[in-house]
């Protein structure tokens, strides 16, 4: 078949790999202009992350990209530790750079990448997808998939506007990146205010840079997402007159070139397909922080790639009998359940980051310094990451 996907983070590239494995022409259109480069770094764990990486040929090279772990440290206003997590908490069993693992998925794929465009329109015919691109013209396809994250494009032009499928969870988290602040290293520290976060690490792979990430409850804001002068208002406004080192770290905001900046959000979407076009990763059922999003699209991804191919999808005659939708109901029947649990960790993240009262930040630093509760969190978070049945599919 040739199919296009829209997206090339993580879930596109993962997907496009086992597409193309499978003997598929894959396309891959990415909204930014060139491969992003930076950012924060992403974990797996569990052995049903580590086996879908292991098939792919890909956990070895990852292992020596691995960050060992992020250890943080919650601290008060005159820097003194309150409380703290080590980095296997954070990291799980390998964690790397989000822009590292894109890097090396899109290297082990065979397909197509084109940057610098999007989707503009979708029309499904009988035996296709006509996709209008905003620049690139127009292409049939035999099958879209979108992974192209929370405020998917697909999922818009597919299936109805955001707000009926994006639920926000009461909290907003900001990130940029610096030159590495005086006594900044790879420990990152966060500071609590009530409902205000902020936090700062360097990079693991070059020391003289760092990142911030911030976090503040709110309800939904009424911000252009593209509109980076009236983030960083809005930034700088909800963290004035915060203490320990706040002021210093959103005064580089204005002289970041990039920034991060979303809701707190759970996707679900009541079906992940209609017709030719399946949605896959954060696009059908992402939460922004905490859901194990990046160790579930590589799961996903496989299972999408693995239905197709039990399902005898094929070139022309094989794809208009309908091959496609027996294969997209049977990898939602085979991971909803699974995608619903791992989306649990991200419902308590607004209240963990950002707890609403001084009286919650002090009983979220008690359990941190507890090591049994702590390993009741740690244990909690590993097992929503396992329990899917995969089969050895023929790929």
């Amino acid at each position: 078949m040739d199919v296009l996907i829209s997206g090339a983070s993580v879930a596109g590239p993962a997907l496009a790999y086992w597409l193309g494995r499978a003997g598929h022409q894959v396309t891959v259109v990415e909204i930014a202009p060139a491969p992003r480069t930076g950012g924060y770094s992403v974990d797996f764990r569990g052995g049903t992350h580590l086996s879908v990486l292991r098939m792919m040929g890909v956990l070895d090279e990852l292992r020596a990209l691995d960050t060992g772990g992020t250890p943080y440290r919650f601290v008060a206003a005159d820097g003194s530790r309150r409380s703290g997590l080590p980095g296997d908490f954070a990291g799980g069993d390998l964690e790397v750079a989000r822009s590292e693992l894109s890097r090396v998925l899109r290297e082990h794929s065979a397909a197509e990448y084109v940057y610098g465009d999007a989707i503009a329109a979708l029309t499904e015919t009988s035996t296709g997808v006509r996709v209008d691109f905003e620049r690139g013209g127009s292409r049939v396809f035999d099958l879209v998939v979108g992974a192209d994250g929370m405020h998917s494009g697909v999922r818009r032009l597919a299936f109805g506007p955001e707000e009926r499928f994006v639920t926000h969870l009461g909290c907003h988290v900001a990130g940029w990146e610096l030159p590495c602040p005086a006594g900044v290293d790879r420990t990152v520290q966060l500071y609590n205010e009530p409902g205000r976060m902020a936090s700062v690490g360097a990079h693991h792979g070059d020391p003289s840079r760092a990142s911030t990430f911030f976090a503040f409850r709110a309800g939904p804001l009424d911000v252009d997402r593209r509109d980076l002068g009236a983030q960083r208002k809005v930034l700088a406004d909800r963290f004035a007159g915060m203490g320990w080192r706040t002021g210093e770290l959103v005064d580089a905001l204005w002289d970041s070139p990039g920034l991060y900046f979303d809701a707190v959000s759970r996707v679900d979407v009541p079906s992940w397909s209609r017709g030719r076009i399946v949605l896959l990763g954060d696009a059908g059922y992402g939460a922004t922080v905490g859901g194990m999003g990046t160790g579930t699209a590589v799961v996903a991804a496989y299972a999408l790639a693995g239905e197709l191919a039990l399902a005898g999808t094929g070139h022309g005659a094989a794809s208009a009998r309908g091959g496609h939708e027996a294969a997209f109901a049977a990898y939602e029947r085979r991971l909803r359940r699974f995608v619903k649990r791992c989306q649990r960790g991200g419902r308590g993240t607004g209240a963990f980051l950002a707890p609403a009262t001084a009286f919650r930040i002090r009983m979220r630093d008690r359990v941190l310094n507890s090591r049994r509760l702590s390993g009741m969190l740690m244990a909690e978070s590993q097992k929503n990451s396992t329990g899917v049945a995969l089969p050895d599919y023929p790929l």
